[in-house]
């Protein structure tokens, strides 16, 4: 668990499957750039491969992003691969933020992450992610579908699209067994045969 954590959140199994939110500081809707998505995007394909993060679910919201997640038991563990994956997407929203020209918002996001260091003793100049995770042990089957029902909700409870398969930066798509998606995640099976089970 790391100390910025809530009291009642922490992850307390290593190797079991937990429900987490990664939050940009004052909700800032980062994520409506397409390119902070998609660094969002090939990180997690990065840690999947590299690291030993296994994926059930996800979505990409603007200021937000949900996970179900775990780690494999011969990684270093989910608290370390998401310490790892929180630092390296900071970097890289960072470098695009700063290098990128046509960012309208710059100066002003500059002024919001510099403004939330003064939170967060390890950062010294900019943070881009709360600390705390929200992490939630999903341990029985009830919940766990909840959840995912719940993240796949995320884009269509915000007004983005109708159906929860019609966002492409969600695991919705997976679960109803399309083949064009962004990235790929162990779909949970809840025994339906066809359709999406989590309407």
């Amino acid at each position: 668990m790391s100390r910025s954590e809530p009291k009642g959140y922490k992850i307390i199994d290593q190797y079991t499957t937990y429900f987490l939110t990664f939050t940009v500081v004052g909700w800032v809707d980062l994520f409506t750039r397409k390119e902070c998505k998609d660094i969002i995007i090939q990180s997690l394909k990065y840690y999947q491969k590299n690291k030993g993060l296994i994926l059930n679910a996800y979505v990409i919201m603007h200021s937000h992003i949900h996970l179900i997640a775990s780690a494999d038991e011969n990684s270093k563990g989910l608290s370390a691969i998401i310490r790892d994956f929180k630092s390296d997407t900071f970097r890289e929203m960072k470098k695009f933020i700063l290098n990128n020209k046509n960012e309208s918002r710059k100066e002003w996001l500059e002024v919001v992450f510099s403004y939330h260091v003064k939170y967060n003793t390890n950062n010294t100049k900019w943070q881009i992610w709360k600390q705390d995770n929200r992490p939630k042990i999903l341990l029985h089957l009830r919940f766990t579908m909840q959840k995912i029902q719940y993240i796949h909700n995320n884009s269509v409870v915000d007004l983005i699209v109708e159906k929860p398969e019609d966002y492409l930066y969600s695991s919705a798509r997976n679960y109803m067994r399309y083949k064009d998606v962004i990235l790929k995640v162990e779909v949970i099976d809840f025994g339906v045969q066809e359709g999406y089970v989590l309407i």
